[in-house]
């Protein structure tokens, strides 16, 4: 059996409130009985309830991550933001994947009660009602992304400001038919960065064609899958928009696969701007989310609620994190110069592009 609190108080010669207060730093004690008390928890290997120590200070330390996926450079740079600005408060983490559904949002969710002061909580492809009836009440959430019809405070980025602002990019070049690879089907962070591209062809008098528009699942494979369909139907497309990074890699691997040349033969332009975009080859262009800016946000924001609760009355806020054009020579574009092409980590053409 495992070794409570009571045993290490009675070997050690002192109460369970004196060990409580060595172990969490709760109140001062004499140097000599805290040495005592940490050499008999090492023998016995004592490991601390994490759920009896959350509710004996009121308070677990740590906060709950819950994010759709665990793959992939966005989420590892979402995490690493949200650690940064965690660990600067003295919190630890707990993450789990909800497997983009309701249910895996509820699983987390349990697993976490007791254990997390707060949640962070990113569930695009989650309604506002079905994430109402899995939330826990009495703690702070934080979602990073838009949910209507939920009240809770949150933080997303401008999907359909960067959207709109990199078609109309495209369209600058010359380009008429632009297809696009959509992210996942009941994404809302898809659903915005869609609608921007409409937008803008719409607005650029550029009728919409079905057969330059797959549906993609936000994956490398699925973007590679979207481009070899898209090359398969129709005329093909002078450039390709894929809503996020991950499927424009994919994508770029189909069109090596079928000897179309980027940027030559077709431009190709992503969303996110992961760490390896400016890696590629050949560098890509992409919409630049703050991706560890919009964790630390978030995080900053779920730690001043638990400094000050919210009255009753207090109305949540929605942060929106504004995105950047960040133009390389995927596109084409004629500022991009032929050291870029060589060298990945040369300067870059940057445009903030905000929603109007």
């Amino acid at each position: 059996m495992s070794a409570t609190i009571k045993d290490v108080a009675r070997l050690a010669g002192v109460s369970v409130a004196t060990v409580s207060r060595v172990l969490n730093g709760s109140a001062p004690v004499r140097d000599d009985t805290r040495a005592r008390v940490l050499e008999v928890a090492r023998e016995l290997r004592f490991a601390p309830n994490g759920a009896a120590r959350a509710l004996s200070r009121r308070r677990a330390g740590s906060l709950g991550v819950v994010l759709p996926d665990l793959y992939g450079e966005f989420f590892s740079e979402l995490l690493r933001g949200i650690d940064q600005q965690a660990q600067r408060a003295g919190h630890s983490l707990l993450v789990s994947s909800s497997h983009h559904d309701a249910h895996g949002v509820s699983v987390a969710v349990r697993a976490m009660r007791g254990r997390v002061d707060g949640l962070l909580v990113m569930a695009p492809e989650v309604s506002g009602d079905a994430l109402d009836a899995v939330l826990p009440d009495g703690i702070p959430v934080v979602l990073l992304n838009r949910a209507p019809g939920l009240t809770a405070e949150s933080v997303m980025v401008d999907n359909y400001g960067g959207a709109h602002a990199m078609t109309r990019h495209l369209l600058a070049l010359g380009h008429k038919r632009i297809g696009f690879i959509a992210g996942a089907e009941d994404n809302a962070d898809s659903d915005e960065r869609e609608l921007g591209y409409r937008t803008a062809l719409e607005g650029a008098g550029v009728p919409l064609d079905d057969t330059r528009y797959v549906r993609g699942d936000f994956t490398e494979d699925g973007g590679w899958r979207a481009m070899l369909s898209m090359l398969a139907s129709g005329p093909r497309p002078t450039a390709i928009f894929a809503a996020n990074d991950a499927m424009a890699i994919g994508a770029l691997s189909a069109l090596r696969d079928a000897d179309i040349e980027v940027p030559i033969d077709m431009a190709v332009v992503g969303f996110d701007d992961i760490p390896v975009a400016r890696f590629l080859s050949p560098p890509l262009t992409t919409v630049r989310v703050g991706i560890a800016a919009l964790g630390q946000r978030a995080a900053s924001l779920l730690l001043a609620a638990l400094e000050q609760r919210a009255p009753p009355d207090h109305v949540p806020r929605c942060g929106v994190l504004p995105t950047e054009l960040v133009v390389r020579s995927s596109c084409g574009a004629a500022f991009a110069s032929t050291s870029e092409r060589a060298n990945p980590g040369a300067p870059t053409t940057h445009l903030t592009s905000t929603r109007t």
